[in-house]
C-alpha cells in the first residue's frame, strides 16, 4: 500500500486514470470510456479506486463534450460516482443522483463511500455530503448546509471527519476547513 499515485490524463485523447509508481514509472490507463475521469481515490486496502465520471450519451453531449475538450475545458456539471478495480476491472457506477456528484472518499471500513452531491438542489446549491454503501445502496444525507460542503475525508481510525465549507464564513466566499467527531 502507498506504492502507487492515481491521475487524471489527456494523453489518450480523453480524460482517463491512470495509475503509476511513486517515480512514475509503470503507468498503467485504468478507464477507457468516453468522457470526463477524476477526482480518484485509493480505498483503504489498495484494492479499489472511486472517482467521479461524466459519460455523455446523446449525439449533442457527445459533441460539446469534444469541443469543450479540445479547448482544455470540461463542463463538470452532470457527474456520478463509480468505483472499480486498481486495474479497472469490476467497473460500475454507485450513483445515479443526477446533478454532481463528487470528492467521493472511502470510509476506513472500505464498504462505504462519503462525497458531495447537489443532486437535491435546484439551482446548483447547495452542495451537502453524503454516504453510500459502495454497491450503491443506503444513501444517506449528512450535512444540511444551505451552501457548500465537499471534500471530505476521514481519519484512518474513521473517528473524525474533515471537510471544507462556505457555512460561517460572514456572507463571503471563504471556504474553511471543519472536523467532526464521526459516530457510527
Amino acid at each position: 500500500l502507498g506504492d502507487k499515485i492515481v491521475f487524471t490524463s489527456m494523453r489518450s485523447g480523453d480524460l482517463e486514470l491512470y495509475t503509476c509508481d511513486l517515480n512514475g514509472d509503470n503507468v498503467v490507463q485504468v478507464t477507457n470510456q468516453l468522457g470526463y475521469d477524476g477526482g480518484a481515490f485509493f480505498s483503504n486496502n489498495g484494492e479499489k479506486l472511486i472517482f467521479r465520471a461524466s459519460r455523455p450519451k446523446t449525439e449533442d453531449e457527445i459533441k460539446n463534450y469534444k469541443q469543450l475538450l479540445s479547448e482544455g475545458l470540461v463542463q463538470p456539471t452532470e457527474m456520478e460516482l463509480y468505483i472499480c478495480d486498481v486495474d479497472g476491472g469490476n467497473l460500475q457506477q454507485i450513483t445515479s443522483l443526477g446533478g454532481a456528484n463528487w470528492a467521493p472518499f472511502f470510509y476506513p471500513s472500505d464498504e462505504k463511500v462519503i462525497f458531495s452531491s447537489n443532486h437535491k438542489s435546484k439551482s446548483g446549491f447547495p452542495f451537502n455530503l453524503f454516504m453510500i454503501d459502495i454497491d450503491g445502496k443506503n444513501l444517506e444525507q449528512i450535512t444540511y448546509d444551505t451552501m457548500f460542503d465537499a471534500f471530505p475525508v476521514f481519519s484512518n481510525d474513521g473517528k473524525k471527519l474533515v471537510f471544507s465549507s462556505n457555512r460561517n464564513n460572514g456572507g463571503t466566499r471563504s471556504t474553511n476547513l471543519f472536523i467532526s467527531d464521526w459516530v457510527e
